[in-house]
């Protein structure tokens, strides 16, 4: 126990004549980070919540900060660099579609008229005739456009 305690009175003395080294700008810019940090703290119940002004503030103001002292900060680079990243996955975002596109509604009635026509041909005739024309359509389509449509498909 009195090691532990000389190891904590030796680094804070450390500490302290490495603070004394500092520049005045490089404590100021410090304390504003620390008093933004504590007032986003005091403001927000469970965790805190940064607005877009304060991600603002502090990535400014953290970037004056010196390397070695960054890394003990509430806001980190790898805190910022989603920061930077979530406007531009909400410009560039693409409906969320799963699975494949509807069929159109003309080729739906297509494949009717060529199981109506034709009634010895299977769900993979209709498929091969329809790919003959430009469409690619699985068998398992035409099955359900058929069964829908109640159209019975041909042995």
């Amino acid at each position: 126990m009195p090691l532990r305690l000389l190891y904590l009175i030796f680094t804070r003395l450390l500490g302290w004549c490495v603070l004394l080294c500092r520049s005045s700008t490089s404590k100021d810019i410090e304390l504003l980070v620390l008093r933004h940090e504590v007032a986003v703290l005091r403001r927000t119940n469970p965790k805190p919540r940064f607005t877009w002004a304060d991600r603002a503030y502090l990535a400014a103001l953290i970037r004056q900060l010196p390397r070695r002292l960054r890394r003990h900060r509430l806001v980190t680079p790898d805190t910022i660099l989603p920061w930077h990243r979530r406007p531009v996955t909400k410009k560039w975002t693409y409906p969320n579609r799963t699975g494949r596109p509807p069929i159109d509604q003309a080729i739906a009635t297509l494949i009717e008229q060529l199981a109506r026509e034709n009634t010895s041909w299977g769900y993979q005739r209709i498929q091969g005739e329809l790919l003959k024309l430009g469409h690619r359509v699985g068998a398992s389509t035409i099955r359900r456009v058929l069964k829908r449509r109640k159209t019975p498909p041909g042995t």
